[in-house]
Formats: structure tokens, C-alpha cells, sequence
């Protein structure tokens, strides 16, 4: 958004520099992004008056000109009435003309700042001496207009400043308006104008035609049938103010101080229709939109019956800038009758669009509702000032007397008279309540020192209404119609601190002890966690909660589980992810095509499913989650799945936790266990507790093809609430390390292909159990040749007493018990 300093001006005194003044709106209001000196590219612009005008011999659009600029340019050629010569080939120049004249050794403003400026002097023309040039307003970059040269509007003296006639000597505040979202009143020159008043500490008086109650409107001298205005679903307009116009002049242009008001804050200037609506918009922030009568009723024969409606699946409409889009039920329609003829707040109707031809308008002011608004910015892809200004929250009460002056500037500058009387629908007026508040609630908050008197001065001049309490100890405080962001005591201090600075408040030590909170006990968890598989060589990463709808099915899970977002912010964000593990797989191909051959990515986040229900707010419910992936883009030797389950045995090992596995069911409808394969893939629960885990294994073929996954790839997807549960109910564990040396001895066990490792570890475990020894088993290799009915399952035993070395009587007797009972438990031979 750009504001200009000049048109502050006409609000405000402004009795600061330009720098200062930014400093001041950037401290107290909202950063500005860079300050643009406007008056320098006109300096040497001078306003002229044509005396004489003839063609050049020889040329078809060629004239001879005589200006006389009252003598002020140095070093030009005159004649002996001290008049200028120069060569213009507009085709409005004539005699008795004013112009702006830019005399040689000027800067042509719209080049100043290139590179390769281009200056002016004094030069021949079919042989005819020219000195300088009579400019356009694109020339003079005041806008894109270029048919002619720009006729002065205003009486001026020959000689005068062509900036100070139009008010250019001007600077421009180029401001980042995402920190104003809450504050619609200052979208408008007139609100900024306000703040900047109130934050120099004057108070500030808004015109009396933006606030006087009754609205007053001109005189109605005619008698065309106002139009019917209806609002569908209330929801969707707080209110919509319509009149009929009639005798305006489509094809007349605005006062050129207008238009370069428009153009130096970034509108382009098309008619003096548009250009009032656009120029009242940018001087209020409420949007105001013009349609031609006449095509409006052709589209329902001849009648104007105007609805606020949610738009229909199916419909269309043509835009004023060529496009035709497809109307969602999100969209706001305006119709007449059944026939869209506008998207509502955000542009309007080709069918109905203001031309050269126009001469009965319907003018409209209104309000919708903003969310539906942004949803329909996003998926149109309309950033338009109207649309910007919608999308903040504009003030219903605003809508009548900007309209009201609408009709006034058009009969002014147009010829339009009102011949309609003022239709108008309200749903909801947004009345602001008292708000209660002492000097010591003020000063408690801020750390200030201010006394009430100083409260009610600083919100005064902003033009907050306070009435202070007949003890004089409070005041109660009404926020204008216009501050929708005014609602508890504390946005009222907000504001005294605001508007006073808070850099002006002195800095005090705090007259209690702070101590900081710590963290909650499974913050502290998630911490750990993250510092687990980070130390183990994975790499953390963070995904976006919502999800595009085929990354869901990629990995095998149901669109209809997830939530979907009416109002996303992209159509690739439209839906909740389920659980995590879709976004990790999503992450695998570009890194492995950006050269890592073999890497881990995990996060720790929420997801949300369906299938959990609601919290007592009726929110979905958010469910925890860590996911792993690893995955090599060469072969490796071994399974992916004991890759992923080594990264998972190393967490549980940071948490004196010890994991089992337990196969998976085969037709398990679980968001989680979709992507996985389960033949090659185990439930994980905590041995001594027995509470859930997560799963861990390989993901299925689709799943790999879909997301462009190597073969050697794998993962695990764990609640970290069942590590929670399982470390408070299984308490610490802390075993010392022995003083004496482990030894370690490597069993291969061939046995059926029906046979699983974990057959062969659960025996081995019963019999090590009843040892006094630490023991562990972990696999080391499954191998079973193609077409053969065996397998053969190696496995590492390892023993460490605490008491003693291990004799290799001891060590023997351990192992033969252990081949025995795996023997017996599943037929397993050694070899």
C-alpha cells in the first residue's frame, strides 16, 4: 500500500520531517518499507500557455509552437515577444492551450531514475528548432496516457510550478500492510491520516460527510424505480447500499489532480466515473462499484433486481478484465435476478461494465464477508485494491455516506444526477460497546506513568469517545464504528501505549521474582526424542499440516478420513494429513535425485484423522506423531525394515525402554498401517508395560511406485504418548555397566520358511531369562535360496556377567541350552 504524504496533508498537519515522519508511523503503526521522494523528477517542469500554433511545412502531424512560459527558463532560445519555439506532434495542441513544458536540459520524468535518463535540449526538426518538449502524462509519469499532450486544468500563471499546481512536490510511504489486516480504517487516506494525527498528539476531526447521522444525500430530480435490493444469507453481507444515476458521461476523464492522486498511490485512471469510485475508495478504504443501468436491466428484462447470494456450481461469469471463471458456492455473487453480474468485492461484470457509451449508472456500497472473500481471492487470483480493502473487515456503518459523497463528486465531475431514491439492506450494524478502564489498569500493564487525563487526550485524539466516571478515578471508552479491533479493556491499553510510543516508556526492573516456566513434561519428551535421532545420523525436517488430496492416495489412505479445508490457501493445501509418513515419502526422489545416496529424514508433528473424534470445543482432535524414513539409492546389504527398526531400537535404548514386535494384521483399515507393507512389517509395543508404540516395516509396491521410492527403503511412524505412558509407568531403569568383558557367539539356525526370527529370539529369551546373566539377542543374517522350502536365520547371542569373568565351560553351557530350546520350539537344525 502506498500512501502520500500530500494527501495526509490535506487531513492533518504534519509538523515533522518526511524521515521523521516514517520513523514515527514505523514505530507506532506499521512498518514502511521505503520512503519515495516524488518531487524531485518534476523540478524542471514548467507550466506554459501555447500563444501561437501552425503546421510544419512538409509533415502530416507536425506543429510550429509558440509558449510563453513567463520568462523563467534560462538559457533558451526566444524570439523578440520572448516566446519559446517548439516542434509538438500531439494532436490536441492548439492555440490558447496551458501545458506542462519541459525545457531543454530537463529530465523526462518518466525516465527519471533509469539508468540512461533522458534529458532534453535544443534540437532541429525537419529542419525547425525545438527547444524541449510540450509532455504527455505518461511522459510526465503521472499515468499511462499517451494520446496527447497533458491540457492543464487549473488556472495557472505562465511560469508557475507544474509540481506545485498539482501538488507533486510529494513523498510517497511505501507500507507493508500485513501487520494492518486488523485494522481496515487505515486503508483509507483518511484513517492513516487519523493515526498519524494521534500518534504526533493532535487530535483529529473526521470530515463531517464520512460521519454525520442522518446521511445527507443531493437532491433526487428524477423518478427512475429504485432497484430491489435483496441479501440472501445475511451471513454473507452485512449491508448493501444501492441508487440510480442518470446523464453521466462515460467517456469524460477526472480532474487531472484526481487521476494523479490515483496514479501516485498505484490506481490507473480510466473515466471519471471509475475514477471517483476509485478515488473515494483510497480516500475511505470502503469500495464503492459502478454498473451500467442500462445492461444491468437488459439481463432481466429491464428490471434491476439486485440479490447478495452465494454463488451456484455451474455458473459462470466474464470478468471485467476478459477472463470467464467458474462461480464456486464459496464465491459471493451479486445477480440481477438470477443473471451474476459482479463477483462480489472482488470485480465485477464484463456485461455490465461502464463505457464511452454509458449514461445511466447503478451505484453500489457494500460489505461482505471477509473470509469468503480471501477464498475467493486465492482461487481467482484477484489482488485487486477493492478486493485488499474487502478482506480486512470494512465497517458497515461506512458504506451509506461514502456513497452519498459517490453521488455528489458524480454529479460534479460527470453531469450525473440521482434519479432514484437510496436503497438499503442491513444485516448487522457491528455497534461497539463501553469499555471500562483506570489509569492504574494502564500503567499496571504498560509499566507507565500515565494519569487518566493523559488516557483520554491520547484515545481523543483518535476520536475515541471516553466520558470519565463521576469519581473521576475511570473513564469509559467507545470505539469509533470504524475500530473493529476494539473489544477488552486491554486493547485499550494497547492503544494509549501505542499511540504514545512504547518506546517512551521508562524501562523499570520488575518489583517481583521471575523464574522461568519449564517446559512441559512432554516437551521435554519431544526434546529427547529429537535429540535421539538426531544423535543416531537421521535428519529432521517440518511439512506442512495440509496436504494436497493425491499425496493421500499415494500412500493408500482415504480421502473421505481426512478433514478437507473449504477455504485453503492453495489448492495444493486442501486437506489435514492423516499421519505424517505422506509427507516424508514425498521428500525421498528429490533428495535422492539431488546426489544423497543414503540419508534419514524424521518429524516430530501433528496430524488429524477422522477417526478420532472431536475435542470437547468441537475441534478436531490433533494426534501426535514421530515418523521415520531411510532410505539408499544403492543396493545394501540386508532388509530396509531392520534399518528403520535399528533407528527405532536406538530410541527406545535412550528411554530404558526395550521394544517387541508382533506381526501385522493383513486387512488392518488403519490411515497408519496403509502405506506399509504388512508381510514385511511388525506392530511395536513396550515389553514390560505393553503399550502401543507405533509401527515399523517396509511400504507396499504402489506405495514405492507412486512416490518413486528405491528398493532399499523403509520406516517406522510411533506415538510419542506411548513413550510417555511406558516411561512413567515403567519408571527409570539404570543398570551399571560391567566391570568384567562380554562375549559374544554367532548361532545360524536353519529352519521352515513358515518360521520367524521372533519364533527363534522368543525362544532363546526363555531360556537366557532364568540366567543370571545380561543378555541380548539381535539378528545378524536371514538367508533363503530361491525356490527352497528352509531358511537360514543367524543370530547373535550376547552374555556379560557383573559378577565374574565368563568362563568358556559357562559360555557353552548358555548356548547349548538356548540351540536346545529353539530346537524344540521350532525344529530348527543348526548349521
Amino acid at each position: 500500500m502506498i500512501i502520500s504524504t500530500n494527501w495526509l496533508k490535506k487531513f492533518t498537519q504534519i509538523d515533522v520531517s518526511t524521515d521523521e515522519l516514517a520513523t514515527l508511523v514505523g514505530s507506532r503503526l506499521v512498518e514502511i518499507e521505503e520512503v519515495v521522494e516524488l518531487g524531485s523528477k518534476y523540478r524542471g517542469v514548467i507550466i506554459a500557455k501555447v500563444v501561437e500554433c501552425a503546421p510544419l511545412e512538409g509533415s502530416d502531424h507536425l506543429n510550429v509552437t509558440k509558449i510563453d512560459d513567463g520568462g523563467v527558463a534560462q538559457d533558451v532560445e526566444r524570439d523578440e515577444n520572448g516566446l519559446v519555439q517548439v516542434v509538438c506532434g500531439a494532436p490536441n495542441v492548439r492555440a490558447g492551450l496551458t501545458v506542462a513544458w519541459l525545457p531543454p536540459s530537463s529530465t523526462v520524468p518518466e525516465t527519471f531514475g533509469d539508468k540512461e535518463p533522458f534529458v532534453l535540449g535544443a534540437r532541429k526538426l525537419r529542419g525547425v528548432m525545438s527547444n524541449g518538449m510540450l509532455a504527455s502524462a505518461k511522459e510526465l509519469d503521472l499515468y499511462d496516457e499517451h494520446n496527447g499532450i497533458l491540457e492543464i486544468d487549473k488556472e495557472a500563471a505562465p511560469g508557475a510550478s507544474f509540481a506545485e499546481l498539482y501538488e507533486l512536490d510529494d513523498s510517497l510511504l511505501d507500507i507493508e500492510n500485513k501487520s494492518l489486516t486488523h485494522r481496515p480504517d487505515t486503508f483509507g487516506i483518511i484513517g492513516f491520516a487519523r493515526e498519524v494525527a494521534a500518534i504526533q498528539g493532535k487530535q483529529f476531526e473526521t470530515p463531517k460527510w464520512l460521519t454525520n447521522s442522518p446521511v445527507t444525500f443531493i437532491e433526487k430530480s428524477g423518478d427512475i424505480q429504485a432497484p430491489e435490493v435483496t441479501i440472501d444469507n445475511a451471513e454473507l453481507s452485512a449491508k448493501y447500499a444501492a441508487v440510480v444515476l442518470s446523464g453521466a458521461d462515460g467517456s469524460l476523464s477526472s480532474p487531472v489532480e484526481i487521476q494523479s492522486y490515483l496514479a501516485r498511490v498505484g490506481v490507473r485512471p480510466i473515466s471519471a466515473v471509475v475514477d471517483v469510485t476509485n478515488y473515494l475508495m483510497m480516500l475511505t478504504g470502503q469500495p464503492l462499484h459502478a454498473f451500467d443501468y442500462d445492461k444491468l436491466c437488459a439481463l432481466n428484462d429491464g428490471k434491476a433486481d439486485i440479490h447478495v447470494r452465494a454463488g451456484r456450481q455451474g455458473e459462470t461469469l466474464e470478468l471485467l478484465d476478459g477472463r470467464t471463471i467458474e462461480i464456486s458456492d464459496n464465491d459471493i455473487i451479486i445477480a440481477n435476478g438470477d443473471v451474476p453480474v459482479a463477483l462480489a468485492g472482488a470485480m465485477g461484470g464484463a456485461a455490465t461494465e461502464i463505457d464511452d457509451t454509458t449514461k445511466n449508472i447503478i451505484l453500489e456500497s457494500a460489505t461482505f464477508n471477509l473470509y469468503n472473500l480471501r477464498n475467493t481471492q486465492m482461487r481467482h487470483g484477484i489482488f485487486s485494491e477493492a478486493i485488499t480493502r474487502f478482506t480486512k473487515g470494512q465497517p458497515p456503518l461506512l458504506a451509506e455516506p461514502v456513497i452519498a459523497e459517490a453521488v455528489r463528486l458524480l454529479g460534479e465531475l460527470t453531469g450525473a444526477k440521482r434519479v432514484s431514491d437510496v436503497v438499503q439492506t442491513t444485516t448487522d450494524t457491528m455497534a461497539n460497546e463501553a469499555i471500562g478502564v483506570t489509569a492504574e489498569q494502564v500503567n499496571q500493564v504498560l509499566g507507565s506513568k500515565f494519569t487518566l487525563s493523559d488516557v483520554v487526550e491520547t484515545l481523543g485524539n483518535a476520536e475515541f469517545i471516553c466520558t470519565v466516571n463521576e469519581s473521576g478515578a475511570a473513564v469509559s471508552v467507545v470505539a469509533p464504528f470504524w475500530r473493529s479491533d476494539i473489544h477488552i479493556a486491554e486493547d485499550i491499553v494497547e492503544e494509549v501505549g501505542r499511540l504514545n510510543g512504547f518506546d517512551s516508556i521508562e524501562p523499570a526492573l520488575p518489583l517481583r521474582d521471575f523464574r522461568a516456566v519449564a517446559p512441559a513434561e512432554f516437551d521435554q519428551l519431544r526434546a529427547k526424542i529429537r535429540q535421539a535421532l538426531s544423535r543416531a545420523g537421521a535428519n529432521e525436517v517440518l511439512n506442512y499440516s495440509f496436504v494436497h488430496g493425491d499425496l493421500l492416495q499415494k500412500a493408500g489412505q482415504k480421502l473421505e478420513d481426512s478433514y478437507r479445508i473449504t477455504n485453503s490457501l492453495s489448492p495444493d493445501l486442501q486437506y489435514y494429513r492423516q499421519t505424517i509418513t505422506p509427507s516424508l515419502l514425498q521428500l525421498i526422489h528429490p533428495n535422492i535425485k539431488s546426489g544423497f545416496d543414503l540419508f534419514a529424514l524424521y518429524e516430530l508433528n501433528k496430524a488429524h484423522v477422522k477417526m478420532a473424534g472431536m475435542d470437547d470445543d468441537g475441534t478436531p482432535k490433533e494426534i501426535d506423531y514421530v515418523a521415520l524414513t531411510v532410505a539408499s539409492k544403492k543396493p545394501t546389504d540386508g532388509a530396509p525394515y531392520y534399518a528403520a527398526k535399528k533407528y527405532l531400537d536406538y530410541l527406545a535404548k535412550s528411554f530404558e525402554l526395550e521394544f517387541v514386535y508382533s506381526p501385522i494384521e493383513k486387512d488392518l483399515d488403519n490411515p497408519g498401517s496403509a502405506p506399509y507393507e504388512y508381510r514385511r512389517s511388525a506392530m511395536v509395543h513396550d515389553r514390560v508395560s505393553g503399550e502401543y508404540i507405533g509401527i515399523v516395516g517396509e511400504y507396499r509396491k504402489s506405495v514405492q511406485k507412486a512416490f518413486k521410492l528405491p528398493e532399499y527403503v523403509a520406516g517406522f511412524e510411533i506415538d510419542p504418548r506411548g513413550i510417555e505412558n511406558a516411561v512413567a509407568e515403567n519408571g527409570l531403569r539404570y543398570t551399571p555397566l560391567s566391570r568384567y568383558p562380554s562375549t559374544e557367539r554367532d548361532v545360524c539356525f536353519q529352519v521352515n520358511q513358515n518360521v520367524a526370527y521372533a519364533d527363534i529370539v522368543a525362544a532363546a529369551e526363555r531360556v537366557l531369562a532364568v540366567s543370571d546373566l545380561t543378555s541380548s539377542v539381535e539378528p545378524v543374517d536371514i538367508y533363503q535360496p530361491d525356490d527352497a522350502d528352509v531358511r537360514n536365520i543367524t543370530v547373535r547371542i550376547k552374555l556379560v556377567s557383573h559378577q565374574r569373568t565368563l568362563a568358556a565351560e559357562e559360555i557353552a553351557t548358555v548356548i547349548d541350552g538356548v540351540i536346545a530350546k529353539v530346537g524344540e520350539d521350532t525344529q530348527a537344525i543348526v548349521v
